[in-house]
């Protein structure tokens, strides 16, 4: 019982950073599209959604997510 009660713990931090996650894969669509990797707009708004998202994602997380 006690080792659920640790993994649903470990589980809830990482939750807490998903948002962070998906910002910091936003900025290596950017980097790709910097670099030349990719060549049209669809890599721009694909970065622009995915750090929108993140950064709700970020704080709606932290609020659910609290450490007590």
């Amino acid at each position: 019982m006690q080792c659920k009660i640790k993994k649903l713990r470990i589980m809830n931090k990482i939750m807490r950073y998903l948002g962070i996650i998906v910002i910091l894969l936003g900025a290596a669509v950017l980097m790709m599209y910097y670099f030349g990797m990719f060549n049209s707009n669809s890599a721009l708004v694909t970065a622009g959604i995915m750090m929108v998202v993140g950064t709700i994602a970020h704080v709606i997380l932290n609020k659910i997510f609290l450490e007590d």
